[in-house]
């Protein structure tokens, strides 16, 4: 993603009223992405826990928006801070910004490219709350989704694509948000559930999703507005980088979701829903770094790695103990470090720039910089998420009680449940009146697990 450049008076662009159009299109295209990953998370969880995994995102929503305008848009791309951070008075509130004031060096006003930005920053955290399914009260998450932007998120926004940031600045290539966005909120995953720990029951109960159609809808609701979060974040519509982007993103998607199934099937011995919905993601998060830089072929790789790669590393959590609930490090994580890692071997040099990668001719120079980003965003986000973490469960506590949690955090934290099976139309029927001679007693309605 190209942060605000300088532009000399004598070629100063102009508003661009298609191109504004497009970006606020694809701004509404990235908000649908939130409800649409609160859907295919909830599909994931059992039915206890669904309403409470929807809300984990829809949260977002609230909070960081607020945030964003108070404060977080001027962190994240206002004027550079020692390369670290960002500040500007006139975009703290969204105050000093002019109604047609432009995004240095682009067509699109300040407020189009502020309100795309957006979108981005209320994604980022709802992504973590996979990991922390079942277990976390909700009024701890909300404060740690204000905390974590504030003190991750806006700066790691600000060292990628701000102007000065000091990643941006090293020539990390992020096209879209694989350091800043997947690999920030994996490691922040991981972070959370060292400190906070387990489900009751994790490695010895069935806690399998209980609406595959759910993760489903979820997941082509995910796959539709990446093609927002994509191709929009070359800030325009003018040159065809963003064209190929979107075709990189349906490419990369579509063979990781093969290389999924393909391993799944060779690996268990069958083709599952999970298993497509999974791999598609897998793939759009692995594109959203490198598809700016890379051919469709080399699209084609960089899905297919990812895709295996993800697959293998949703099993590392049974093998060292760590209880990821909806697989958070192993897609987003996992596939965020390969797409950006990938980018220093598939960089055609003809795309967004012209860095190439090592089958390209470009040596180690251009991985070497990748790998610098990935765990330079990866040590942060995993070590001051955990310190967050540790500091809200030692004062307000960031868990439910172990009862609460095994009767279903939805009744104890929204005082709802997300299917009522006792009204018409499902569950079982109840009679007014004793049943007559000759006629079944009425069934006795029994507890059931969820």
């Amino acid at each position: 993603m190209p942060p605000g450049i300088t532009t000399f008076a004598a070629d100063a662009p102009t508003l661009s009223a298609a191109n504004t159009g497009f970006m606020l299109i694809c701004s509404a295209l990235v908000m649908v992405m939130t409800p649409a990953l609160a859907f295919f998370y909830g599909g994931m969880v059992r039915v206890k826990s669904t309403l409470n995994m929807l809300m984990m995102s829809f949260i977002s929503l609230g909070i960081v928006t607020i945030l964003w305008v108070l404060y977080g848009f001027s962190l994240a791309f206002g004027t550079d801070i020692g390369s670290f951070i960002g500040w500007s008075s006139d975009f703290a509130g969204l105050s000093g910004i002019g109604v047609t004031q432009l995004w240095d060096g682009y067509t699109i006003p300040v407020y189009v490219f502020a309100v795309f930005q957006l979108m981005f920053a209320v994604l980022t955290p709802a992504l973590i709350s996979g990991a922390l399914a079942d277990r976390v009260k909700f009024t701890s998450w909300a404060l740690f989704i204000t905390l974590w932007v504030t003190v991750v998120y806006f700066p790691v926004a600000h060292w990628v694509w701000g102007a000065g940031g000091w990643l941006y600045e090293l020539g990390v290539i992020d096209f879209a948000g694989g350091t800043a966005v997947h690999i920030n909120a994996g490691a922040a995953a991981l972070g959370v559930i060292l400190v906070i720990g387990k489900r009751v029951g994790f490695k010895k109960d069935p806690m399998r999703p209980h609406s595959l159609p759910l993760v489903m809808l979820g997941a082509g609701l995910l796959w539709f507005g990446w093609f927002g979060f994509n191709a929009g974040s070359w800030l325009g519509n003018d040159d065809g980088v963003g064209a190929v982007m979107f075709v990189n993103t349906q490419v990369a998607t579509a063979a990781a979701m093969l290389a999924w199934l393909g391993y799944e099937k060779l690996r268990h011995g069958s083709f599952t829903t999970l298993g497509a919905a999974s791999g598609a993601v897998a793939g759009l998060v692995a594109i959203t770094p490198s598809g700016g830089a890379v051919s469709p072929l080399g699209a084609i790789a960089v899905g297919a790695i990812a895709g295996v790669l993800c697959a293998m590393a949703v099993g590392l959590k049974y093998r060292f103990g760590y209880d990821d609930s909806l697989d958070v490090v192993g897609v987003h994580l996992v596939g965020g470090v390969a797409g950006s890692l990938l980018v220093g071997l598939f960089a055609t040099g003809g795309v967004q720039s012209d860095a190439k990668g090592l089958f390209y001719g470009g040596g180690l120079e251009q991985l070497g910089k990748q790998a610098v980003g990935v765990f330079a965003v990866l040590a942060y986000s995993l070590v001051v998420s955990a310190v967050l973490a540790l500091i809200l469960d030692k004062t307000i506590g960031m868990r439910v009680e172990e009862d609460d949690e095994v009767s279903g955090i939805d009744q104890v934290e929204h005082a709802e449940t997300a299917y009522d099976f006792s009204g018409a139309g499902g569950g079982l029927s109840t009679r007014s009146t004793p049943p007559g001679p000759g006629t079944s007693p009425a069934p006795t309605n029994k507890k059931v697990d969820a």
